[in-house]
């Protein structure tokens, strides 16, 4: 199949690109500013929207991408020979998707909304949040209005057999353009959105799901110990000498 320039540059040296970028610029992210390697937390400015907007957007977010590391790196054939059929592999993903969409949506709209409503945090939010916030907000509405339109309202469609192809053939550094190329428009436009987030990944605050504490889970326990209730009484202070004159 013959292969046109624009595809190349789209879907082979486009996701390289990012690739590169994501990858280099971790490094410099981390040799350069480790004080700035932090989720930048506002949560002395502002917690009620907080307290539900965080946990509905992280468990979303966990779901969205436990389910794209399924569709997109598993091929079909394993999820067949582990007993899954495709129904229910369709299944899953729609209902699991929906799920996670809506709790990341909802989160991701709560965040934003305390992020432009509240003055005191509106004032704190520094260039690489204005574009952080706007790209994660179309990559997840694209690929939620792509699983509708053609999964949930539309006919169906099997990314597995073009998309999934495409990504998995970065990888192998085997790229197959012409597997993404005819992908439906929304679908195109969810896979390059996200290479534009893994692109700007590094130099936002995304950077603290490396920082995941798992030291916690092995270090010990700290001690805390009550302070008696019977203290020693202070000696009386002493009196300095005379000077003598």
């Amino acid at each position: 199949m013959n292969v046109s320039g624009t595809d190349l540059l789209l879907w082979v040296a486009f996701p390289y690109i990012c690739l590169a970028v994501f990858v280099a610029g971790h490094i410099w992210r981390y040799r350069h500013d480790q004080f700035g390697w932090t989720s930048h937390t506002s949560q002395l400015l502002e917690h009620r929207w907080l307290r539900f907007g965080s946990p509905l957007f992280h468990l979303g977010a966990f779901m969205v991408i436990a389910g794209h590391v399924m569709g997109l790196a598993v091929p079909a054939s394993w999820t067949e020979a582990a007993g899954m059929s495709e129904h229910a592999y369709h299944t899953t993903a729609v209902v699991g998707g929906s799920v996670a969409g809506v709790a990341m949506v909802t989160g991701l709209g709560m965040l934003c909304a305390r992020r432009l409503l509240t003055r005191r945090i509106r004032i704190t939010t520094d260039r690489s949040d204005k574009v952080l916030f706007p790209l994660l907000a179309a990559a997840v509405v694209l690929g939620i209005t792509a699983t509708a339109t053609h999964n949930v309202f539309g006919g169906g469609y099997d990314y597995r057999e073009t998309v999934s192809v495409w990504f998995r053939g970065l990888f192998t550094l085997q790229p197959q353009p012409d597997a993404i190329s005819g992908a439906p428009l929304l679908f195109q436009l969810h896979a390059l959105t996200a290479c534009l987030l893994f692109a700007a990944w590094p130099f936002t605050r995304l950077v603290h799901v490396w920082s995941v504490p798992l030291g916690y889970l092995t270090r010990p326990y700290l001690v805390y110990r009550r302070r008696s209730g019977t203290t020693t009484p202070l000696a009386p202070p002493t009196r300095a000498p005379e000077e003598v004159r």
